[in-house]
């Protein structure tokens, strides 16, 4: 972990920064551009924001990373039981490999125990919240609002009877402010105008790997375009197309090794 990360509470005057990075964070990663941005927005304005075990991440005065947490409810016929939920957990993506948000979970579900909070639940990333101790919905008698289970469904339990509550966890209600469209083209005009990408048809759910463009080659390493950063590449060995300058590329940043180009597409919004 960098040793001049700052984890705190956000004011005021973070929250346009706090957007932008949240903005840049999941850019092109489920859809064409993202929403997060909008969704911190809602959340802040939301009486079901908790405020108190909310952080944001700071290094050398710049804002690399947030957390947001709003009340959630597990339900159960008449019974109802007040929980947290999170998100979006943001990063910075020029700053990834750090643990920045590995950080941020650790500070705030260490918060979280202090207020009180009976549990933490999410819809996230099956292969990396279990490290901080998340289990698979179904292991703790949790379903979605209509009574499925899968694996990005997950509970934290933070108090030793938990076992006593299952049920339906239900969110914010505030959460389908989402769906205003035309809110968030009006959003969009405060920030910078990045390209959009789509990788295919419907949902893309890039985390494990990324999106560049190959800026330019020199024998066998691919200098991939990633936001500010130029990361030489390799080919990965199923690859069947090599790129050209200009071209699309999935890839596998490797943060202290050997990364690798695994994917040439198109991107489907240009001719």
């Amino acid at each position: 972990m960098l040793e001049n990360l700052i984890i705190r509470a956000e004011t005021p005057a973070d929250y346009k920064n706090v957007e932008l990075m949240a903005m840049r964070s999941f850019w092109n990663k489920y859809w064409p551009g993202c929403t997060e941005h909008f969704l911190i927005r809602i959340i802040r304005e939301s009486e079901d924001y908790i405020p108190e075990i909310s952080r944001i991440a700071e290094v050398d005065g710049k804002i690399v990373g947030a957390v947001y947490y709003t009340k959630a409810w597990i339900v159960d016929g008449d019974a109802r039981h007040e929980i947290a939920t999170f998100g979006p957990l943001a990063v910075e993506p020029t700053m990834e490999g750090n643990d920045i948000g590995g950080a941020l979970m650790r500070e705030t579900i260490k918060l979280a125990k202090e207020e009180g909070i009976k549990a933490i639940a999410l819809m996230g990333e099956p292969n990396y919240y279990p490290r901080f101790g998340f289990k698979r919905g179904a292991e703790c008698g949790i379903t979605d609002a209509q009574g499925n289970t899968f694996d990005a469904l997950m509970c934290l339990p933070l108090i030793e009877d938990f076992s006593q509550i299952k049920g339906k966890l239900i969110e914010s209600a505030d959460f389908e402010k989402l769906e205003d469209e035309k809110r968030l083209e009006e959003i969009n005009k405060e920030f910078p105008v990045y390209r959009k990408v789509k990788v295919q048809e419907g949902f893309m759910q890039i985390f494990e790997q990324h999106l560049g463009v190959v800026e330019a080659i020199d024998g066998d390493k691919y200098m991939v375009r990633y936001w500010e950063l130029l990361i030489p590449a390799t080919l990965s060995d199923e690859l069947t197309e090599a790129p050209s300058v200009g071209s699309d590329v999935k890839f596998i940043w490797n943060h202290k090794g050997e990364s690798r180009i695994t994917q040439v597409f198109k991107n489907l919004l240009e001719d």
